[in-house]
């Protein structure tokens, strides 16, 4: 099930808190529960991409575009993801979510998100694509960006970033049997 009242709890504790500006990083922190586990007693590999919405959500709202969607009737949805697990998250661990937006291009936001153990490991971070979108489709992110004040040219997205885009647009589609 959806964890519904732990991003209410998260949107509600975050509902005051400062703007970020562009670069700016969301830190929260969570803890694995026992719903969140999977037979081996860890974080659920699917949980995890669920988990990062408690921080992703907090993070466009205090950029802005939460509230500004809301205004044009838009939605924020993710469009793509790649991520890579690197420790275990065992019931009842404590981590650290760093939450920050990279920049956009003519189709999409895209956000890096982290978990972090209290060793201070990084037990796995995703890059996730995010789609600005309304009931015709896809929405320009420039168009999100005007409507928040921002500069509508994206902060210089890594290479890294870049180079995962483009592997991704060779990616066939819909996919073959």
């Amino acid at each position: 099930m959806y964890p519904i009242f732990r991003l209410a709890k998260e949107m509600v504790k975050f509902r005051n808190a400062p703007a970020l500006p562009t670069e700016g990083v969301h830190v929260s922190h969570h803890i694995c529960w026992p719903w969140d586990i999977d037979p081996w007693i860890e974080l659920n590999n699917g949980r995890t991409l669920t988990l990062f919405d408690l921080g992703r959500l907090p993070l466009m709202h205090r950029l802005g575009l939460v509230q500004y969607g809301k205004s044009q009737n838009w939605g924020l949805t993710v469009a793509g993801v790649s991520m890579r697990y690197r420790r275990r998250v065992r019931a009842f661990d404590r981590l650290e979510m760093r939450s920050r937006l990279l920049g956009w291009d003519a189709r999409f936001f895209y956000v890096e998100q982290s978990m972090w153990n209290r060793d201070g490991e990084c037990t796995g971070s995703a890059l996730i694509r995010v789609a600005v979108a309304d009931s015709a489709g896809i929405v320009a992110p420039k168009k999100m960006a005007h409507g928040v004040g921002w500069d509508e040219n994206s902060p210089a997205l890594p290479d890294w970033c870049q180079a995962w885009i483009a592997a991704d647009a060779q990616r066939p589609w819909p996919p073959t049997a």
